[in-house]
């Protein structure tokens, strides 16, 4: 029988850009001479966490968007082309305020796992660095970072995670009962999704950026211009479409706002 959990899905700022980004879709990214001057999309694209009260302890997945984004984006210039939505609630919005609405600091969170290590999901990751909380990432996505040379590569910013005391792991683990790490490189060399098999709400599958929107998914499957290896990554969605056929699992994607709005967020709702 899978294990009694309660699961928060924390929102933790929202981003703005160009869809560009997000999705190379034909007539949007790329486009004839006669659609030249025709105007960019300009969307919003939000970010969680999710908080897992569960019996061996509390687990939290990704970090989510700093409050100061503006001064820590600045050497990378993130702030310029992903600036954070103004209309963040204070109260609710940001992953300090999440948890706190919960009465939990930094310090109750037994095990952190990072999905990947792109600016904006660990962004609050030096909140955990308190000698308690076991911080984990895939071991391929550790090794990646080390072969960074300078500030930022990518969507990497090294300030944010350089020198956290960072637990490899292989993806594809049980971390604990019901709560399973599931390895999903492409976007980045490590990136890991998460199931958690629920008792009342079934199957949920968090897939941070191995899917970043429901148009990501398709079909057709449309994909990004920031992705480290595209046919990992390409193979990495046919395996969780596989988990999901075979689980009947509802995937909660990484970025997408209409999403967002459907699903149970905040202090005052949860997933059992």
């Amino acid at each position: 029988m899978t294990a009694e959990m309660k699961v928060h899905v924390l929102r933790t700022g929202t981003l703005e850009g160009d869809l560009s980004w997000f999705l190379l879709r034909k007539g949007d990214t790329f486009i004839d001479r006669y659609h030249k001057d025709d105007p960019r999309i300009w969307s919003h694209y939000p970010t969680h966490a999710v908080l897992i009260e569960h019996p061996e302890g509390r687990i939290l997945w990704d970090t989510g968007l700093p409050r100061n984004w503006e001064e820590q984006w600045a050497p990378a210039g993130f702030n310029d082309y992903f600036p954070v939505t103004e209309d963040v609630n204070a109260t609710t919005g940001w992953l300090d305020s999440g948890l706190a609405s919960l009465e939990l600091a930094p310090e109750d969170i037994d095990v952190l796992v990072l999905s990947h290590l792109h600016y904006d999901h660990v962004g609050n990751a030096r909140m955990f660095d308190n000698g308690k909380t076991r911080i984990i990432a895939n071991n391929n996505e550790i090794a990646g970072v080390k072969t960074i040379e300078g500030t930022v590569d990518g969507a990497h910013l090294v300030s944010e995670f350089l020198g956290l005391p960072l637990e490899g792991t292989p993806g594809d683990v049980d971390l604990v009962e019901g709560v399973h790490l599931i390895n999903t490189p492409g976007h980045t060399w490590g990136t890991m999704s998460l199931q958690l098999d629920l008792p009342n709400d079934g199957t949920k599958i968090f897939t941070s950026d191995a899917i970043y929107l429901k148009d990501s998914y398709g079909p057709p499957i449309v994909g990004s211009p920031i992705v480290w290896d595209n046919r990992m990554w390409l193979e990495s969605v046919h395996k969780l479409r596989g988990i999901a056929d075979r689980t009947g699992a509802e995937l909660i994607f990484g970025h997408d706002k209409d999403q967002i709005e459907l699903i149970k967020t905040g202090p005052d709702e949860f997933y059992s």
